[in-house]
């Protein structure tokens, strides 16, 4: 199932019902799990393992050397899940050794075209990129997240689980579980609510999260005093913790409010 007109290193390790379409480049440190489909002209390289039914459009770029001038040449990673689907021009980067010195991505995204993932990046599970979504080194996305068109994440950034980014926007802070976020620099506008109906969260849930947002947004109070608040509330409104727990595993960055 390679095509005779692609380019694939004897070294690397390629599950008997990949697909690899012509002019693709596959490189020896390269693993490509089962019913992985590989369109033509990608180029993958580097120490690059990619699980099962993935699905590669054609002129993505995946696990090449991150860009990053400190990178003297050390040996990083890209690790990828299953069932992703990687469009067009996308690109993905392998890790620096400053930071883990791999770059990680879950299963079942929606990498769109034109998307950049840079080095050290660790990507959950059921997020979106949106056309030219751009996360830069370092940035945790977490599930279910959706990043909108041309999107721009600054570095170390941390986005929780079930935000939302409107298209264009400029993430300069952590976003924290729920929330969505425009403009430039990106601003809190509310909690992701439709997101959240469409999987599964019911109208209590979505009104506890709610509350959760006012303490965070609304009342004047001080990060700590509504990280306090959000914690006291856990026992009965314990669909929060995600939002607790996002606040409190933030990065160097601080949180938008």
């Amino acid at each position: 199932m390679i095509d005779p007109r692609a380019v694939v290193d004897a070294a690397a390790r390629i599950d008997a019902d990949v697909h690899i379409g012509p002019y693709s480049i596959i490189g020896a440190g390269v693993q490509i799990g089962r019913g992985t489909r590989i369109e033509p002209h990608v180029v993958i390289k580097g120490k690059t393992t990619i699980g099962a039914d993935n699905h590669v459009f054609q002129f993505a770029s995946i696990g090449d050397d991150p860009q990053d001038k400190k990178y003297k040449g050390e040996p990083t990673e890209l690790v990828i899940g299953d069932r992703n689907t990687i469009r067009e021009s996308a690109t993905i980067n392998r890790g620096t050794a400053q930071d883990h010195a791999v770059t990680t991505i879950g299963s079942d995204n929606w990498i769109m075209a034109y998307s950049h993932i840079a080095h050290d990046c660790v990507v959950g599970n059921n997020t979106i990129f949106a056309n030219n979504a751009s996360i830069a080194g370092h940035v945790h996305v977490g599930d279910y997240a959706i990043l909108g068109g041309f999107t721009a994440v600054h570095q170390f950034c941390r986005i929780g689980p079930h935000t939302l980014t409107s298209m264009f926007s400029y993430v300069t802070k952590d976003i924290p579980a729920f929330v969505t976020v425009s403009g430039r620099p990106a601003e809190p506008r509310g909690i992701n609510a439709e997101g959240l109906k469409r999987r599964g969260f019911n109208e209590t849930q979505i009104r506890n999260i709610r509350e959760g947002y006012r303490a965070l947004y609304r009342q004047s109070l001080k990060l700590e005093e509504a990280i306090a608040e959000i914690e006291r509330r856990l026992t009965e409104q314990p669909e929060l913790k995600l939002m607790l727990d996002s606040l409190r595993s933030g990065g160097s960055r601080g949180v938008a409010r």
